[in-house]
């Protein structure tokens, strides 16, 4: 079905008033309720029109119970997709894009990621969602450990992504954020590399999230990895907690242990250091 100018009149006035309504009140995905309250009507008769909508190719469903407009001018109106980092925002706010999807938004990977990485201030189950024929990873959070993010924009809405600085802290606690130790390593050489470095950061992002491990595997990597300077190491060393972290959390339990960091390196492609 292709939509046009013209065949918008194919609908009821009242119809085409009501996607008018919802066109200009929603840039993003929008719940019935939501659409209840913009269109001034009781939710009951609110679920109908969506879905009359909807099955008239005016609306596209975003997952049960949501909805958004389609552009008068898409081809396949049933084959239409929502920007996934806009579904994000709505669906699983208060959230913010992180992880991989992060290292590829501040290029600083160029690997291609097939999920976008959330990260969320509250519980969502499952933790892996395919939504529009996209797919999502959510990783929940306490919301006060919300910090170090910048808003972008998608379009006409407003997106939260981590910081390069906050991108790495986090694949440092976690680094299945990144897909795993390995191109976490590679995802911290192209930061320090990057325009984007800022030791300080660093450092306090790491304070503020309050966990020694993240300190242990970011400053084993940038001491094996001859990254940043002799004042950054020693300012990780400072903050090693008690007791051995693994430098991949979801790796083998085998590998040599490097006292000097209390890391246990389960990667082998990464060359551990001397014992001193």
């Amino acid at each position: 079905m292709n939509l046009t100018r013209e065949s918008i009149r194919g609908i009821s006035a009242t119809r085409r008033e009501d996607l008018t309504v919802l066109s200009r009140s929603f840039n993003e995905p929008f719940s019935a309720a939501q659409a209840a309250e913009a269109l001034g009507l009781d939710l009951a008769k609110t679920r109908r029109l969506l879905a009359a909508l909807a099955d008239g190719g005016w609306l596209a469903r975003v997952r049960h119970g949501w909805y958004i407009t389609v552009p008068i001018d898409a081809s396949v109106p049933s084959e239409w997709r929502e920007d996934p980092w806009i579904v994000a925002t709505t669906l699983f706010a208060p959230c913010y894009i992180g992880g991989w999807s992060a290292c590829e938004h501040w290029g600083l990977t160029d690997q291609i990621f097939s999920a976008t990485y959330i990260v969320a201030a509250r519980k969502v189950t499952p933790t892996d969602q395919i939504i529009q024929g996209s797919r999502f990873k959510i990783h929940s959070v306490q919301d006060d450990s919300f910090f170090g993010t910048r808003r972008v924009w998608r379009r006409r809405t407003a997106v939260e992504v981590s910081d390069p600085h906050r991108t790495i802290v986090d694949i440092m606690d976690a680094p299945s954020a990144a897909g795993g130790a390995l191109h976490a390593a590679e995802v911290l050489r192209a930061y320090f590399e990057s325009e984007h470095v800022d030791e300080d950061k660093l450092i306090d992002y790491g304070d503020r999230l309050g966990r020694g491990a993240l300190f242990k595997r970011l400053g084993y990597l940038i001491e094996n990895e001859h990254l940043g300077s002799g004042g950054l190491v020693n300012r990780c060393r400072e903050r090693v907690s008690k007791g051995i972290s693994y430098l991949d959390p979801d790796g083998s339990d085998s590998g040599r242990i490097v006292s000097r960091w209390n890391l246990k390196v389960n990667v082998s492609r990464l060359a551990p250091l001397e014992q001193p």
